[in-house]
């Protein structure tokens, strides 16, 4: 058994560093042999192993732990890089539409599109494995983890054409002959992760239906279910081809064909009550970020990391500029990316996720272990989701919080279902979805007019659908999920030009934000420790009096602003395949869209 179980390791940790790579360890390397896969594939507690296994690259140092989630999605209109401007490496580069081929951050062998390969690689083993051995049926233990490998591979694969566009598509375990692949077209892909996801389905149980499926780290139908409906709507969205950009050619990825399935997808998590709104949005942040895990809220499922893995709160909390009272893991911690300065005078003053997502103030120097808040720099906000403040452990490790990564939440599943209804149905059978967005983020007192009266009026499919990407933002900023919404709803350039014109007026103090105070005053609480601020709301221009300090609020230049990308969004919507890979690919990998 021991060394069954260690063959099958072997097997199953062969890395994709590079096409020539691969194919020198198929040369060296023999494969297991049929009686151990069917040793591991037809017992549970080794499947299980061998499907957590799956999940393992997306730790990795380079993988989405430091380059997937600290960089894809940067810079868009409502976030930032806060260090856009910065030509002293090329993290920048990553996320102002101007990324090259040798990148520094990326062009490595064990850089996160050889961890999302590997990835797939050991989902494609597992699942030929489960299929051949393991006799997976609906409601077995085995079924199970078929359904939770095909739904991991569909992760990688859908963050892959999210990041890169077309590229190989290896739905069987590597083999001598396949070593070396071409790209493929996306639509083939989308296709394939559209048939996974509806049996994958089929396979695991709602939010609690199973043990495995009482933690968020774990795969569950209502996700499933919601992936599925955000490949459908990416897959029959806009995006960057080699010829411009547009809609897919594929019959089967129109919006006819996948629309109603998206829909029906978001409604049979809705009717299932499996998953929730948390009551408040700050109450939903706050349990994220003391890590709870049970299902059946708001969170469908979340990239799980250990406790000595993973850096969310480290590259986007708010910044601590020292060890303190709530993290000990150094200096400068958290801060990389924020919203744009305008997005917290662009929400509803009376919006209550205004606060959560737009923290204007920084932990400063801690004395005698202690640090207190202290006003940030107008041109440098940060995202308020993430906060060591709000953990329920201190986090000591100077590389990593371990704290995981939402993948997808259930007001994804109601916006989504608003766009799809909007567009099948019109605008009255989307209200209901929207409602319950606006219901949460406004008191009971503000409901009538911010939630009835905002919605109702919205008659016309042009303006619910407007209203719908003007919800994505309030919801969504921080979480690194407009990016790809607004290349599908083709709205990437255009919404990109308008935020550099929002700065620009911001700046000046003209036209949408001439209201905009240019000072602020601020005082501390009774703990000595929070700051209470004057002068962020709009209009409150007059001096409070004694007892407050003022602080300049105007540092926004226009190098700055031009920083939020250096090429049109449109024509750089993808990053290249790394040079290393390219140079490994035995001629049949190439870059398009002039890269």
């Amino acid at each position: 058994m021991k060394i069954t179980i260690k063959l099958s390791i072997l097997f199953l940790s062969l890395t994709v560093l590079s096409c020539k790579q691969i194919g020198d360890d198929m040369v060296t390397v023999g494969s297991p042999s049929a009686l151990s896969e069917s040793v591991i594939f037809s017992n549970v507690d080794l499947a299980k192993g061998a499907v957590d296994g799956i999940k393992i690259p997306m730790a990795e140092t380079n993988s989405y732990r430091g380059r997937w989630i600290p960089f894809y999605g940067m810079n868009t209109d409502t976030e930032w890089f806060n260090a856009s401007e910065s030509t002293s490496n090329d993290k920048a580069d990553l996320c102002v539409y101007d990324t090259k081929k040798n990148n520094s951050q990326m062009n490595d062998p064990k850089n996160v599109w050889a961890m999302m390969y590997t990835g797939i690689e050991r989902a494609n083993l597992c699942i030929r494995g489960l299929r051949t051995y393991g006799n997976p049926v609906p409601g077995s233990d085995l079924g199970y983890l078929l359904g939770e490998a095909l739904a991991l591979r569909a992760i990688y694969y859908s963050d892959l054409v999210k990041g890169w566009g077309d590229v190989p598509a290896r739905f069987e375990p590597i083999t001598t002959e396949t070593v070396y692949m071409a790209k493929s077209s996306r639509d083939v892909i989308y296709k394939q992760l559209l048939m996974d996801l509806e049996e994958a389905a089929t396979l695991v149980p709602w939010p609690n239906g199973n043990a495995a499926t009482t933690s968020v780290e774990r795969i569950n139908k209502a996700f499933v279910k919601g992936l599925r409906a955000r490949v459908a709507l990416a897959a029959s969205g806009y995006s960057q081809y080699p010829d411009g950009i547009r809609r897919s050619t594929d019959p089967e990825l129109s919006v006819a064909k996948l629309y109603p399935i998206a829909l029906q997808e978001c409604r049979d998590v809705i009717n299932s009550g499996s998953a929730k709104l948390e009551p408040t949005f700050i109450g939903l942040w706050k349990k994220y970020n003391q890590e709870v895990l049970a299902a059946g809220g708001e969170s469908l499922w979340e990239i799980p990391f250990d406790a000595g893995r993973g850096r969310v709160l480290f590259t986007f909390a708010v910044n601590h500029a020292t060890n303190d009272q709530y993290q000990q893991m150094g200096s400068n911690i958290g801060g990389q990316g924020g919203p744009l300065p305008n997005v917290f005078y662009d929400f509803d003053v009376k919006d209550s996720r205004r606060d959560v997502t737009c923290v204007p103030y920084k932990w400063g120097n801690a004395v005698s272990g202690k640090a207190k808040q202290e006003v940030g720099a107008f041109n440098r906000w940060y995202f308020g989701k993430y906060r060591f403040e709000w953990m329920s452990r201190l986090v000591t490790s100077t590389n990593d919080d371990g704290v995981n990564k939402i993948y997808m939440r259930y007001a994804e599943i109601l916006l989504m279902a608003a766009e799809t209804a909007n567009e099948l149905e019109g605008p009255a059978s989307a209200a209901v979805y929207l409602k319950q967005l606006r219901n949460r983020a406004f008191a009971a007192a503000d409901r009538p007019e911010k939630v009835e009266n905002y919605v109702n009026a919205l008659t016309s499919k042009q303006s619910m659908f407007n209203a719908i990407v003007a919800e994505q933002e309030y919801e969504f900023t921080g979480e690194m999920e407009r990016k790809l919404a607004l290349i599908r709803w083709n709205l990437l350039g255009t919404k990109m030009a308008d935020a550099k014109a929002r700065l620009t007026e911001l700046k000046n103090r003209t036209d949408r934000y001439a209201d905009v105070p240019s000072v602020l005053y601020y005082k501390y609480a009774a703990d000595n420790e929070t700051l209470i601020i004057y002068g962020l709301n709009r209009g409150e221009n007059t001096d409070p009096g004694a007892g407050w300090t003022a602080v300049d609020w105007t540092s926004l230049s226009d190098s700055k602003i031009a920083s939020l990308y250096r090429n049109n969004p449109d024509t750089k919507q993808f990053w290249p395949i790394w040079q290393v890979f390219i140079e490994g690919s035995n001629n049949m990998l190439t870059n398009d869209y002039g890269y």
